[in-house]
Parts: structure tokens; C-alpha cells; sequence
């Protein structure tokens, strides 16, 4: 059996190949263009982003399993999989600590202005007049209303380690429902009535750009935001304008549209308002070894014939 990895260098850790008898190549990227020349022959693939699409996957005959070395799954076409009879898998709940607890870190840095206060102390403090700078002005934690957009495991979550900080937290419905359910506020509420915001939503034609201009002056003018779900559910033009005019107080994102980023990607303007990490909330050391005991536990169920984890 061949198994081919093709972004190997997402992981900073190696795969223990040796656990599983197989013909493996480990590939550090792979570009679209080379997607086929490098699955030819192979029963298995392994991707973290490289997208596997219908007209990729119709040259592939021998691909019978798609191992996602992640949760979100967007990056492959699963109707073209069930279409070709190609199993898909993905990790699932391998990052929920360490992503969880990077957005209540965003948090602590952005309420407590602890970004603005460090990046200028060496230089203003000597000069000070008194003991202390009074500058931006510092929120508190416990109180502040946290409005989640996703109620997975990463959400709820996010929600418990809120709850223990004397936050309130509120559940959003859907954008654009017409009913709101038992346990959650309407779209509109969320953004109208949070301190914070913070997305774990999966990506799809529904959540696209589920924050944009209109989302953004809904929301308060202190109101902070985070993103550590997908890049695509932001509009990003729309949020770097919002920051730059002081639209809503900050923002923390761990994600963008496309990584990495364009050089012209309107967030990575000068913004001292917005805190921005390189996809990294999940690589806690907890999280990348979840994800290649995950990604080696769904191989090995394939290949006994009871896959799991199966989102095709």
C-alpha cells in the first residue's frame, strides 16, 4: 500500500511511519500541480490544506481513502469522494484544549491592552512622570459578555473557560434564521449585545463572509472580535477598514482568507488594534500530538476495514 502526506511540513512533528507497514512518502508541500503526479499509484492520501477537488480526484482510480490531518474538511470535494468511492476522514477534537485557550488568551491581551501597553514601555516608561502610564484604557474579564458563533466542541469549550472567568456567555443562532432555538440569541443579539465575539464556525456557502461591513457596525464600539475557525468567514477589506476608523475596539485573528496571506491582504496594514498569529492556536504540543495519533489512528482503521471518523 502506498500513503502519501502531501503538506508534510504542517506538522512539526514527524509521523511514526514505522507503525503502520506501508510504502510512504512524506512530501514537505505539494503544489496543485503536482497533486496527481504525486497520488498516481497511491491508496492513501494525507492532507492538512492541499485541496483534493472533482477533477483532481478523477485522476486518481487507486485513491481509495483521504485521511484531513485537521478537523475542517473544507480543503476536499465530498461529493466527487462518495461520487468515486473514496472514504474521507478527519481528526476531530484534537485541538479543543489548545485552541480553546489561545482565544482566552486574545482575549486577555486585547480587554487588558496588554499589546499596546508592552510594545511602547521600554521606551515611554523611563520617561514617565509617576510610577505608572495611564494610556488605553483596561477592561476587565469577569462580566464581559462573550457571544460564540459555533457550538462544537472547540465553542463550548471556549464557553466553559469563559464561564469560569465570570464571563457571561451567550450562543448565537444561525445568520439569517428565522427561529431561534432553546439555548441560543439571534445573530443579530449576539452582535448588538457582546463585549466579545468569537467565531468557531465551519466554513460554507452560509457562513462566508458572515462577518462583513453591516455584521461590524452592528456590534459595540468597544467590541472585540476573534477568529481562530477559517479566514473565509470574515470580510477582511471590511474588517481592516473597521479597525483602521474605530469601528469596534479590536481584533484577534489566528486565520485569514488564504495562507498564507497576500502581501497586499488589506490585515496585515498597520492595525495596532489587531492581533494577528499564523494558523498556530492548534499547535499546542497537546494538539499536534492528538492530531498525528488522530491522523494514525484513522489509517489504521481504514485499513482494517472499519474506518472511522468518516465525514464522506
Amino acid at each position: 500500500m502506498k500513503i502519501v502526506m502531501l503538506d508534510g511540513d504542517t506538522l512539526p512533528l514527524s509521523l511514526p511511519t514505522g507503525q503502520q507497514d506501508a510504502d510512504w512518502d512524506i512530501r514537505a508541500q505539494t503544489p496543485v500541480s503536482d497533486i496527481v503526479s504525486a497520488l498516481t499509484g497511491a491508496s492513501v492520501a494525507i492532507t492538512n490544506k492541499v485541496p483534493l477537488r472533482a477533477e483532481t480526484l478523477k485522476q486518481l482510480p487507486e485513491l481509495r481513502f483521504i485521511c484531513v490531518a485537521a478537523t475542517g474538511y473544507d480543503c476536499i470535494d465530498l461529493d466527487a469522494c462518495r461520487a468515486c468511492g473514496i472514504v474521507v476522514s478527519n481528526v476531530p477534537g484534537y485541538s479543543t484544549q489548545s485552541v480553546s485557550e489561545a482565544v482566552i488568551a486574545a482575549i486577555f491581551s486585547l480587554r487588558r491592552q496588554i499589546m499596546a501597553y508592552a510594545s511602547t514601555t521600554r521606551i515611554d516608561w523611563p520617561q514617565a512622570q509617576h510610577f505608572c502610564l495611564h494610556r488605553q484604557p483596561i477592561g476587565d474579564i469577569g462580566g464581559a459578555t462573550l457571544g460564540i458563533a459555533g457550538k462544537g466542541d472547540i465553542g463550548q469549550a471556549v464557553g466553559r473557560l469563559a464561564q469560569a472567568l465570570g464571563m457571561q456567555v451567550q450562543y448565537a443562532e444561525r445568520k439569517g434564521s428565522d427561529r431561534v432555538r432553546e439555548g441560543y440569541v439571534s445573530f443579530e443579539q449576539m452582535l448588538a449585545t457582546s463585549d466579545i465575539i468569537s467565531l468557531h464556525c465551519p466554513l460554507s456557502d452560509s457562513t462566508r463572509q458572515m462577518i462583513d461591513r453591516e455584521a461590524l457596525e452592528k456590534m459595540l464600539p468597544h467590541a472585540l472580535l476573534i477568529n481562530t475557525a477559517r479566514g473565509g468567514l470574515i470580510n477582511e477589506a471590511d474588517l481592516a477598514d473597521a479597525l483602521k476608523e474605530g469601528v469596534i475596539g479590536g481584533a484577534a485573528l489566528d486565520v485569514l482568507s488564504s495562507e498564507p496571506p497576500a502581501i497586499d491582504n488589506p490585515l496585515l496594514r498597520d492595525l495596532p488594534n489587531l492581533l494577528l498569529t499564523p494558523h498556530i492556536a492548534w499547535a499546542s504540543r497537546s494538539g499536534v500530538g492528538n492530531l498525528v495519533a488522530g491522523v494514525m489512528g484513522n489509517i489504521e482503521a481504514f485499513i482494517q476495514g472499519e474506518p472511522i471518523n468518516v465525514v464522506s
